[in-house]
């Protein structure tokens, strides 16, 4: 058995049910992340909204956990670990009663948000006090791998294990779940943890609670103008041009604030180091193709007719080739590999899935053809993720590691969000625009449409319907097919344009002549999880 170096266990505990108790203590919080994405349009009809106000309850998780995860380590400092699980878990267990009894989506918002907020103190002390127990460098980079491959796998794994609860009862059925399965981990917390603290209580005094107001300010403004934006119609409406100006003043305040106070919330010299920075920008590029599989998803629904069961067992070729990708990052990242041989395949499958799907998108398929498209995608995603973050705070001094961490978090939150507004924006336009170019090549003369109306009309006659009623259905079915069509070309077109990023991306990746200078590993044992 391991040595115990800090006893934050009694001594009757095994070492290996320990771990394994602190990685379940992150899963039901990693479930109701993206526990609402997971069949938008059953959560929209729950609460009486949109789908948009649905993305931006998941957007206000998100910001809440970026936002208070450099201000969570004061909580740390002041709490022993034991008080520290039992105060967070049970908040949080509180916060999913709260929207297990509610239907009301403005109550549902500030509820997320305190969600997001309580799952960065539980994942970062889970993580730490895992961090701790293990003292090779070896078990640090496992744990952490494991950490972001559960992370990564959320969204699949939710659709396959929600997919027959929420047709089978109404959506909150979920939160219900997640309420009993922090029980179990609850419950032996209480009875193994000792009362143990590393050094003594430091009072919360003088917590910088304006810097994280002013950023958890920002965040959640940028996921209202990249969520609402193309509903808004973006500057045309003052709501989206009001929070615009908002982030502006937010931020040169913000950046004033860090540079002056003598603890910064993230300590801006991360910006120094080259290597940093290209690690943002590959995560971020990662990010946006990654949240593109949610088109994949919407055509299968909308143009192949399937439900969201048959959808979440396609998507197991998805989370499978996500969790081999992690394995195989791990086992890469503890031989030291260079990156460029970690992002290049990684990249490198993003770019055969988005082609792949370019030439598969058809108003007409198999769903056999998608399973190896989805298994690349998925492998490509587990490949880039885990080395990414590590090389992200490999990059910066151990010193600023949690400020490259904190950054790294709100580069992944940004992804998120600039991924939707894109997809919503080029969704309404490419729309558009090929549903005008339909119109222009077809009329009422065209050989091939009036074959189309002359059938459809003569077989709903066939059937009963009076004749100028069939009539009006026929041209009723042509538009239908127009619709189908164009979003088929939206999602062609959309996927070729992330074919070019990627391609851009991976020239980068094996021209960038700085990448060879920085060690793929984990500086400290304390790190907590970006």
């Amino acid at each position: 058995m391991v040595k115990r170096q800090m006893p934050f266990f009694k001594k009757w505990a095994p070492e290996w049910l320990i771990k394994i108790i602190l990685f379940s203590m992150t899963l039901p919080g990693i479930i109701i992340f993206f526990l609402p994405l997971t069949n938008v349009n059953a959560a929209a009809g729950y609460y009486g909204s949109e789908p948009a106000d649905i993305q931006f309850s998941v957007a206000l998780f998100y910001a809440g956990y970026v936002g208070f995860y450099s201000l969570e380590r004061r909580f740390f400092s002041f709490l022993a670990a034991k008080e520290y699980f039992l105060l967070f878990t049970t908040l949080q267990i509180l916060a999913c009663l709260v929207c297990y009894c509610t239907r009301e989506i403005y109550i549902l918002f500030p509820v997320r948000f305190i969600q997001g907020m309580l799952f960065a103190g539980n994942v970062n002390l889970s993580l730490t006090l895992i961090f701790t127990r293990l003292s090779s460098e070896r078990g640090r980079e496992i744990s952490f791998s494991v950490f972001f491959g559960i992370l990564i796998c959320a969204l699949p794994f939710n659709n396959l294990i929600t997919a027959d609860l929420i047709d089978s009862y109404n959506f909150n059925i979920v939160y219900k779940t997640a309420i009993f399965s922090y029980l179990p981990g609850l419950i032996f917390l209480t009875l193994a943890m000792s009362n143990y603290r590393t050094h003594a209580r430091f009072h919360l005094y003088k917590l910088d609670w304006q810097s994280f107001g002013l950023f958890s300010a920002m965040l959640v403004l940028i996921g209202y103008i990249t969520i609402f934006g193309q509903e808004y119609y973006w500057l045309e409406d003052n709501r989206i041009l009001g929070s615009v100006i908002g982030i502006v003043v937010l931020g040169i305040i913000s950046v004033f604030r860090q540079q002056a106070i003598k603890r910064p919330y993230i300590d801006l010299r991360v910006f120094r180091y080259r290597n940093f920075k290209v690690g943002l920008l590959i995560l971020f590029v990662m990010y946006i193709c990654r949240f593109a599989s949610g088109i994949t998803n919407n055509y299968f629904a909308a143009e192949l007719h399937l439900d969201p069961f048959h959808i979440s067992y396609i998507n197991i070729f998805n989370l499978t080739g996500l969790v081999i990708g992690v394995v195989i990052a791990c086992c890469m990242v503890l031989q030291k590999k260079n990156i460029r041989y970690i992002w290049g395949p990684g990249f490198l499958m993003l770019l055969v899935f988005h082609g792949l799907m370019y030439y598969s998108f058809d108003i007409q398929a198999d769903e056999f053809n998608y399973y190896i498209p989805l298994f690349i995608q998925g492998l490509g995603v587990g490949l880039i993720m885990v080395p990414t973050i590590i090389f992200i705070i490999s990059s910066v001094p151990a010193v600023i590691g949690p400020s490259a961490a904190a950054t790294a978090l709100a580069i992944r939150y940004l992804g998120f969000c600039v991924s939707i507004a894109l997809i919503n924006f080029f969704e309404l336009f490419e729309k558009s625009r090929h549903y005008n170019a339909f119109q222009d090549h077809l009329s009422a003369v065209d050989p091939e449409v009036k074959s189309f109306l002359h059938d459809q009309t003569a077989k709903l006659i066939a059937r009963g319907m009076p004749e100028d009623k069939a009539v009006k259905a026929a041209h009723k079915l042509l538009v239908g097919r127009m619709n189908v069509q164009d979003h088929v070309r939206f999602a062609m077109d959309y996927y070729e344009m992330m074919a070019g990023l990627l391609a851009v991306s991976l020239l980068l990746i094996f021209l960038f002549p700085y990448l060879n200078r920085t060690a793929l590993y984990l500086k400290s044992r304390r790190l907590s999880p970006a």
